[in-house]
């Protein structure tokens, strides 16, 4: 997850398509339990949900199949300075978050039970955009430099000390900036103040249109994320506390179903097919155009996986990047921090031959 990463043309929640939730304990909403006959809403909190890092979410309620799977998914988004997605997440805010798989790796480390129930990308969809002045060609070059992130302990953060050390560049030798996202990390790079951003589609055209920066590192698209980090790197999935995810199994399953048949649609339309899908302020405001956003989208589209499930090496990858910078000091039992059991029943029921190899429980 990107904490607080919104771009500027949205910064209120949204509560779309969904009708209002019955109150169970700890803030949850689900109306019905497992096994139930009436039609679970469930509450889901996405970490920029205009990003086009975190379109499937919208893109499921706009395709009508939360509704034909037979559940009410409630989507919000974050606030800028507010509450993680992650965390509303596991202190019982919302029932699900769309955010990064990482942070399930993180909560159980605190003693938090969290699980990833559904794999939407094998990327962290990001690009590290450099102004030209910077001399900024790969992570080898950060040595001395001004690298702008969202926000000091986000998912940007993380990848960025990552990939420094792994070209033996220490943290001391470079600074990292909070800089937000849309015209903020725009403004950082144009006004000399950042040298390099790491941030995501459609901020990524915005900051190539104004001429103020370019592509050093691509960690948009699967084999770019191999290339750079090491493997493929689980980014955008929804996240559930484990104890909710066993006392409502049905809610969850028809959540996973509804959006691994959007990754599917995903991967067999266009990216103009999908910008038609999604709201018109996602696809066009005051950082890009339509054809801006398609153009984006037909370049990054490779970082959506087609079947929601958890790539094999993917969980060691983001473990790795943990360890390295410290945000990981014990052992964790990777096997508890994602499951496939949803997205291959998901495949199953509709028929689908899922293209990517799942990860063991070992990662």
């Amino acid at each position: 997850m990107l904490k607080r990463t919104l771009t500027a043309s949205i910064i209120t929640v949204l509560a779309l398509g969904a009708a209002t939730a019955c109150s169970v304990n700890s803030g949850s909403s689900v109306s019905s339990g497992s096994g139930s006959g009436s039609t679970p809403t469930v509450k889901l909190m996405v970490g920029g949900i205009d990003k086009q890092i975190y379109l499937p979410y919208q893109l499921a309620q706009n395709l009508g199949f939360y509704k034909k799977y037979g559940v009410k998914v409630q989507l919000s988004t974050e606030q800028n300075g507010g509450v993680g997605a992650e965390e509303a997440m596991a202190s019982g805010q919302v029932d699900m978050a769309g955010a990064w798989y990482n942070h399930t790796i993180e909560f159980q480390t605190k003693g938090k039970a969290v699980e990833d129930i559904v794999q939407l990308s094998g990327a962290p969809g990001e690009r590290e955009m450099c102004a030209k002045k910077s001399g900024v060609k790969s992570a080898a070059d950060f040595k001395g430099k001004t690298l702008g992130v969202t926000d000091l302990g986000s998912g940007t953060d993380t990848l960025t000390q990552f990939m420094a050390a792994k070209k033996g560049i220490k943290p001391g030798q470079f600074h990292r900036l909070a800089v937000g996202a849309g015209s903020t990390a725009v403004a950082a790079l144009q006004n000399g103040k950042a040298d390099c951003v790491m941030t995501t589609q459609p901020t990524v055209a915005a900051i190539e249109k104004k001429g103020v920066g370019s592509s050093a590192v691509d960690l948009a698209t699967t084999d770019g994320a191999k290339a750079a980090l090491g493997g493929a790197f689980p980014g955008a999935s929804v996240l559930a506390r484990t104890d909710w995810v066993n006392s409502h199994k049905d809610a969850v399953q028809k959540v996973v179903d509804a959006l691994v048949a959007t990754m599917h649609w995903i991967n067999s339309h266009s990216a103009a097919d999908i910008a038609d899908k999604l709201p018109s302020s996602f696809v066009q405001n005051q950082l890009v155009t339509k054809a801006d956003y398609i153009a984006a989208l037909n370049e990054d589209k490779g970082q959506f996986l087609p079947d929601g499930i958890m790539p094999a090496g993917g969980p060691k990858t983001s473990l790795a990047t943990e360890k390295l910078v410290g945000n990981v000091t014990t052992s964790v039992d990777l096997g508890k921090t994602f499951t496939n059991e949803f997205a291959l029943n998901a495949n199953k029921k509709e028929g689908f031959t899922p293209a990517t190899t799942p990860a063991g429980a070992d990662g």
